[in-house]
């Protein structure tokens, strides 16, 4: 799965392949409602970048919770679990948007957030921190993580 380019981090978006039915979708990073494939019409995948510019409208501002990776490109641990993040959201289809800043890049999410450490990651249900982790862990921790997070903040 590859990120398109695009001028900015909002008007991007990835090309993800549906897990129903293997079309590949375009997949804006801000949208309204939850993205579905158009062949299909399963719920897919909602992977985003965001920047200080864009932040809110990818992570804040959205219909769904979010779990959001604050990550650094130098990270040996960010990049191990880059992959079992986009499988957690691949997993939580509908019901999770997966958003990406670079903290080296977009250094004021980093100061809004209090990062001390990459990668931390956020859960966000209607703009407001509802869990809080720092450090790598496997796509099941994460998962359970995530699932337990969620149900508590309901």
């Amino acid at each position: 799965m590859t990120a398109t380019t695009g001028a900015t981090a909002m008007s991007s978006s990835r090309v993800i392949r549906c897990e129903t039915c293997g079309k590949s979708n375009r997949v804006p990073a801000v949208a309204v409602g939850v993205p579905r494939c158009g062949q299909c019409h399963s719920p897919l995948p909602w992977i985003a970048d965001a920047d200080d510019s864009t932040f809110d409208a990818a992570a804040v501002h959205v219909s769904v919770p979010v779990l959001v990776d604050l990550w650094a490109p130098w990270c040996g641990p960010c990049r191990a679990v880059s992959p079992a993040l986009e499988q957690v959201a691949r997993r939580l289809a509908g019901r999770l948007k997966l958003v990406k800043v670079d903290v080296d890049v977009s250094r004021e999410v980093g100061r809004r957030f209090q990062v001390q450490a990459v990668p931390t990651l956020l859960v966000l249900r209607e703009g407001h921190v509802v869990g809080h982790q720092a450090g790598a862990a496997s796509a099941q921790a994460l998962e359970a993580w995530v699932e337990h997070t969620l149900a508590a903040s309901h």
